[in-house]
């Protein structure tokens, strides 16, 4: 700490966490928040395939593979996206699951994506894979952070891996070398410096979307279910995803809105 720093000492542990690590897991602030998402989720799936609701939620999200074939799986999720973002509540009990973790990595002036995005990743499906990127590649602005949410435990290739600062720091100076050999040259090339994300239903992770990362086949004979939403100040530089369109502001302050609606007395200037 120096004499700048103004943050607490848990702000800045948390902040260093994510500066060497490139994600941050920790519990989620409103559990009540998080399983009434789970449960609108279940509803809304169990209401797209005509079936009751079960009296094991996370039993029934891991099984879903008995219900839902390869080839249904893309419209199936499109429709529990769609169900999820209808309801007005939504937004606000994701931001609560993390609330202050938001404030002291990001900021407390925040833009939120628009809408949940929903990953559902069938045992031994290969048509649901997001290879190794880096979302900044593909026109997200480098100020941005995900926060993402499991809603089955996942754990091997169930989970989701990252390639760790230090680690992305080198790969960034020679990865033009693959623009031919490709994307799985790529892979093979930094998977032994990877960190596989392990994490259980009733936590969340803050990560860098800055930094290579993707899945794989999930191997394991559980199904992943997230969640995934977008966070970022508010005043910080966009890139092709704007402000109005990808995102919204949920929390600007009075003192901004002021600035924002000031307009100067005229005559000043005669």
């Amino acid at each position: 700490m120096n004499d700048f720093d103004f943050r607490e000492a848990a702000e800045i542990e948390r902040g260093e966490q994510l500066l060497r690590d490139g994600y941050v897991i920790e519990p989620v602030e409103n559990r009540p928040a998080l399983d009434r998402l789970r449960d609108l989720m279940v509803t809304v799936a169990c209401g797209y395939l005509s079936t009751p609701l079960p009296s094991d939620p996370e039993l029934w999200l891991n099984r879903i593979g008995d219900l839902v074939s390869v080839e249904r799986l893309n419209a199936f999720r499109i429709a529990v996206i769609a169900g999820m973002n209808a309801e007005p509540w939504v937004r606000r009990a994701y931001f609560d699951l993390a609330r202050n973790a938001l404030s002291s990595l990001v900021g407390n002036e925040l833009a939120m994506q628009r809408r949940l995005n929903v990953s559902i990743q069938l045992p031994g499906d290969d048509s649901s894979l997001l290879p190794l990127h880096a979302d900044t590649w593909s026109g997200d602005s480098p100020f941005e952070m995900v926060l993402w949410v499991p809603f089955t435990r996942c754990f091997g290739t169930k989970a989701m891996f990252l390639l760790p600062p230090g680690p992305s720091d080198t790969f960034a100076t020679h990865m033009h070398t693959f623009k031919t050999a490709g994307v799985e040259a790529a892979y093979e090339a930094v998977k032994s410096d990877l960190a596989w994300i392990e994490i259980d239903y009733g936590r969340f992770m803050l990560f860098n979307q800055n930094l290579p990362h993707g899945n794989r086949i999930n191997r394991e004979n559980e199904t992943r279910w997230s969640t995934n939403c977008r966070f970022k100040g508010l005043f910080t530089p966009y890139a092709d995803k704007k402000l109005g369109e990808f995102f919204e502001p949920i929390t600007l302050r009075p003192a901004s809105r002021l600035g924002l609606d000031y307009v100067m007395p005229e005559g000043f200037d005669e």
